[in-house]
This record gives C-alpha cells, sequence and structure tokens, in this order.
C-alpha cells in the first residue's frame, strides 16, 4: 500500500466516523462497524466512540503509515435516511462498484441532504406522535387534542433550537415549562379538568430520553463503559432538566388561572391502542427521516414489539413481557438486515420507542417530588427498572437466536 492509497483510506474512515456518530448510531455498534470496513480495506484501527467524541487510530500492516485522530462532536440524532444511503454507499465501495475517492465525494453529497419530508410533514408527524402516545396513556379524546396542539409547540421549539445555541441548550425545560403553562390556560379558559401533567408529558414525548436511556444500557453490556456511562448520565440530565421546566411551568400556571381540579373521563376503547401504535410509529416515520421503502417494515416492527409484548403479559408480568416485546423486535430487526441488507437499526429504532419506558421514568420522577400519580401506576420505579433490564436482555438473546449480518 502506497503512501497516497493509506491517506485515501484513512480519509474515508474519518469522514465516514463522523457522519456515522452525527446519525445517532451507538457506540458499540460504531466501533464494530468501522473496523468491519478497515478490514475490508487492508488498514488495521483502533477506535474509542463515546455520545461527545470519536478517536481514530489506523496504521498499515507494517507500521509504515500510522494516523492518529481525535474529534469532539456534539450527541447525534436519528436520521435514517442518511444512515441507510451511507450504508449502501459503503456496501458499494466494499464490493468494489465505486472506487474511494467517489465514495468520499458521495459522503459529502450525503451529509448535506435535507429531510426527505420537509417541515410541514415533520410538524404534523410531531403532532401525530404525541396526540397518539396520550391515547397509549389513556387519555380521554379532548385531552389527546391537546396534547397534539402543544406537540405543535414543542416542533417550533425544536426549529428554534436548529437555529439558536442558546435554544438549543434550553430546549428540554423552555419547551416543558411552556407546555405546562399553556396547559394550565387551556384548563382554566377553554376545557376544565383535563388532566394537565399527562397533557404535559404526551407534548413532549418526543424529547423524552427514554431511547437514550436503553441505549446506554445496551452499551454497558456490551462493555463499552465510558459511552455507555456518559449517554445514560445525559439521559437522566435530559429528564430532570425536562421535569423543572414542566413543573415551573404548571405551578406557575396554578398560580395566574387557579388550581386545576381534574375530573376522570370516560376510557376509550381497546381499539385506538392499536391506532395510536400506528399513528405513533407512522409519525417516528418523518421524526427518525426513515425512507420510503423501509417505511412498511418500520410500522411491522412497532406492531411485532407491541403485540408480543401484550400477548406474553397476559400470562407473566409485563415487565417480563418486554423481554418477549424485546426479543421479537430484536429477531425481527436481525432478519430485516438480512433481507434487506440494512442496517438493523433502521426498524429497531421504531420498534423499541413502543417498549422504552421513559414515559414511567418521567412518571415515577413526578411521584417522588410530588407525592402525587397523574396515571394509575404502582411500582413505577421497580418496574422501570425491571422494563429497562429486559429490554437490553431480549436484545442480547435475539442477537444469540438470529445473529445481525450488520455491525450498525
Amino acid at each position: 500500500m502506497n503512501k497516497f492509497e493509506f491517506i485515501q483510506i484513512r480519509r474515508f474512515i474519518v469522514k465516514l466516523g463522523k457522519m456515522l456518530h452525527k446519525y445517532g448510531t451507538p457506540a458499540f455498534r460504531l466501533e464494530a462497524y468501522l473496523n468491519e470496513v478497515a478490514d475490508y480495506l487492508g488498514v488495521h484501527a483502533s477506535f474509542i466512540a463515546t455520545p461527545t467524541s470519536i478517536t481514530f487510530v489506523i496504521w498499515s500492516d507494517k507500521h509504515e503509515d500510522e494516523y492518529y485522530h481525535a474529534a469532539r462532536l456534539q450527541p447525534g440524532e436519528m436520521d435514517m435516511n442518511a444512515l441507510s444511503l451511507t450504508d449502501e454507499l459503503a456496501n458499494l465501495l466494499l464490493s468494489g462498484e465505486i472506487n474511494i475517492i467517489d465514495a468520499d465525494k458521495r459522503l459529502d453529497e450525503i451529509n448535506l441532504l435535507p429531510s426527505p419530508y420537509g417541515k410541514v410533514i415533520t410538524g404534523i408527524a410531531f403532532i401525530m406522535s404525541t396526540s397518539a402516545f396520550a391515547m397509549l396513556m389513556g387519555a380521554s379524546w379532548p385531552e389527546v387534542l391537546w396534547s397534539g396542539c402543544l406537540g405543535l409547540l414543542a416542533y417550533f421549539w425544536t426549529l428554534w433550537a436548529g437555529i439558536s445555541k442558546r435554544v438549543n441548550l434550553m430546549l428540554e425545560p423552555a419547551t416543558s415549562f411552556a407546555a405546562g403553562l399553556l396547559a394550565c390556560a387551556i384548563s382554566r379558559y377553554l376545557d376544565p379538568g383535563i388532566n394537565i401533567p399527562l397533557i404535559v408529558l404526551s407534548s413532549v414525548i418526543i424529547l423524552v430520553p427514554g431511547l437514550s436511556l436503553t441505549m446506554g444500557l445496551a452499551e454497558l453490556s456490551s462493555r463499552n463503559l465510558v459511552s455507555g456511562t456518559a449517554r445514560v448520565m445525559d439521559a437522566i440530565m435530559q429528564l430532570f432538566k425536562l421535569y423543572f421546566g414542566a413543573f415551573l411551568g404548571i405551578s406557575i400556571g396554578f398560580s395566574l388561572f387557579g388550581e386545576n381540579e381534574f375530573k376522570l373521563a370516560s376510557s376509550m376503547p381497546y381499539w385506538t391502542t392499536w391506532l395510536a401504535v400506528f399513528l405513533l410509529c407512522f409519525g417516528l416515520v418523518a421524526i427518525f427521516r426513515t425512507r420510503l421503502k423501509h417505511i412498511p417494515w418500520a410500522v411491522l416492527s412497532a406492531f411485532i414489539a407491541y403485540s408480543a409484548t401484550t400477548w406474553s403479559s397476559s400470562f407473566m408480568d409485563f415487565g417480563l413481557g418486554t423481554f418477549v416485546g424485546a426479543f421479537a423486535l430484536g429477531v425481527y430487526a436481525n432478519l430485516f438486515t438480512r433481507i434487506a441488507n440494512a442496517p438493523a437499526s433502521i426498524v429497531a429504532m421504531h420498534g423499541l420507542i413502543v417498549l422504552v419506558p421513559g414515559s414511567k421514568t418521567y412518571i415515577g420522577l413526578n411521584a417522588f417530588v410530588s407525592g402525587q400519580d397523574f396515571v394509575q401506576a404502582e411500582h413505577v420505579g421497580q418496574e422501570v427498572f425491571l422494563i429497562f433490564m429486559s429490554l437490553v436482555a431480549g436484545l442480547i438473546f435475539a442477537n444469540v437466536v438470529m445473529p445481525t449480518k450488520k455491525a450498525l
């Protein structure tokens, strides 16, 4: 391997690693995938990835050339469209269909791609997802409507955070504060008796870091201790900021508009639960920027995860039922990898959103601070811990039964 070829290879690997990090790839998957690419390209490499940094060490067979690169990065966000295109590009390179110079140029093009759904559709997806979550939590039809309206407010805050660093730093508490204040105003002037805490939780559910907590625990289980610890602590701080903003907003709202007397509404029909799962997953398609050809796979993953959990919970504890749901989801995601030759994360993330107990973590925090439960939930803390452990264990067992074809 000559000097020029080595430079081209290490430049491509560094750019590929940074882009995959940007698209929210967990550390253990990112490191494994980059090692596969390095082996195919004929170089030796070692990588250390965390939610905020990535380190590359690349060297040739006889150490004629060595390269070290460390970069400080922002935590990535889910972008399944770019992740899929990047994986396809890497496959073309490794199969010899394109050369590394063209692949490097194509990476730059993928990195600049906007969301395939645009701002309007993504805004509708926020409304759809927040309303669907309220349905899953047993809210009444008016509460579902108000959750969707405040979910649109959360989307506006997210757009503002994308162009302002100051707003980005305070996104979680500012969004939940505004939602809490407006929910109190709605209760005072438009719809008395609504469940304000439930509406606030539903409106900011996209920002609740349940998925990050699960990914962090998965990294810890794979012995990625630094990355896993950092991701878990970051998720906990996001949760604290969300709850403090909501607590402050509701407290000020009660001072301005008066206390709210919650009136229990009639429960919604059982079939709305399945409608909620469909709407939640379909909304996540635009939020996660899932490609059109992967939408049926993604929606099906949510139904497989939820139905397996619901079925198994009829004869075992709900937390252990989550193990069955995660196991079924993991097998399905790895099977998708073999059939579609695409990263398992593309479909797995949609199913995990249905299973992760981020909302129950928020509910447990509310019960701990205020001593009040705004939904029927007993032993929330123990249940949350058991669900998290069941999720991680289910995915690990799935990888044993149906080994993944790709590291991503």
